[in-house]
């Protein structure tokens, strides 16, 4: 059985002239031994240049098209020929190269693909072969909510992801479960950001996507974090604020500490306890501040009495302080 000239050519013996060349200008660049490195490529490239020597010639082709590669290259009498077109045996010369200038005009068809100095434009080349340049997908950002506590002492953290994968016969994909295991550093901010890279979807003409978590603190019954301070609001009633008190914080790692407040607290007034905040990430030897802020409360009312001794009190405050 012969040659299918149309099928190396990827078409079909209904094809047109201008799909025989289309056919043949996208498999020769694709197949051109200098832009291929596949083992057979010319080989292949040689086929290539057979066939259309063929197919693009009208005579040739109706040779072919009636009596097949056999037929062509074995000689057909000159009564059975077509259109008087052929009766000695068709033999290609073998010139891929010459096939492949006249086609494409100019003594070297692949300037456009290299540099001045000679070597590769990797980017066109890969154009020229047919193959589309991978690009790689958007980043996919999810949150990681984690407690206050997570982020006072660090941690390890492991996160289940689905994702799609190639199968081994690199056409199909399937669903798969992998555990993400990484380290939470004590003292890490809000919005610190942790990439694994090309975690996402798989897929034949794509790079996966990076998977980036992105952290942000959950509420905290006690503490307000803010950068490395640790910021606590204690109720106090307005006796304490005038007279002085103790206030005691439970700090996240279980202590109990007691601070003596001496002052008058005002509606501005802070009370700042050195080294009690949050680790320092870039150095875990020093922490931030623990800083208390105070909500007093008022009386809703006052007997007659009561505000007589309350005037007598405050004024004799003020004689003294003046």
């Amino acid at each position: 059985m012969g040659r299918d000239y149309y099928a190396v050519l990827e078409i079909n013996c209904n094809a047109t002239d201008a799909d025989i060349k289309k056919a043949y200008r996208r498999l020769a660049l694709k197949h051109h031994p200098r832009s291929s490195s596949h083992a057979r490529a010319a080989e292949r490239f040689t086929l290539l240049a057979e066939a259309f020597d063929v197919l693009s010639d009208p005579r040739k082709k109706a040779t072919y098209d009636k009596f097949g590669e056999e037929g062509l290259k074995g000689g057909i009498p000159s009564e059975l020929g077509v259109n008087g077109a052929w009766s000695s045996g068709y033999v290609y010369h073998g010139n891929v190269d010459e096939t492949f200038r006249q086609f494409f005009g100019g003594d070297n068809p692949f300037a456009d693909f290299f540099t001045n100095d000679g070597s590769e434009d990797n980017t066109a080349l890969k154009s020229l072969r047919g193959q589309k340049e991978k690009l790689q997908d958007p980043p996919i950002e999810r949150d990681l909510h984690l407690a206050l506590e997570d982020l006072y002492y660090g941690c390890t953290k492991k996160i289940k992801i689905s994702r799609r994968v190639m199968n081994e016969d690199g056409h199909t994909s399937s669903i798969r479960d992998k555990i993400l295991t990484f380290t939470v550093k004590a003292g890490w901010n809000e919005g610190t950001r942790i990439t694994f890279p090309k975690e996402g979807d798989q897929g034949p003409n794509n790079i996966p996507a990076d998977i980036v978590f992105v952290i942000r603190q959950k509420h905290h019954s006690r503490f307000v974090r803010q950068n490395d301070d640790l910021y606590y609001t204690a109720h106090i009633s307005l006796e304490k604020a005038l007279t002085g008190f103790s206030v005691e914080v439970e700090t996240l790692d279980g202590r109990l500490l007691n601070i003596p407040i001496n002052d008058i607290v005002h509606p501005q007034y802070t009370k700042i306890v050195t080294g009690e905040g949050m680790p320092l990430a870039n150095n875990q030897s020093k922490r931030g501040d623990l800083i208390i802020r105070f909500i007093t409360q008022f009386p809703e009312k006052l007997s007659p009495e009561k505000k007589q001794l309350l005037k007598q009190a405050l004024s004799s405050k003020l004689i003294q302080a003046s």
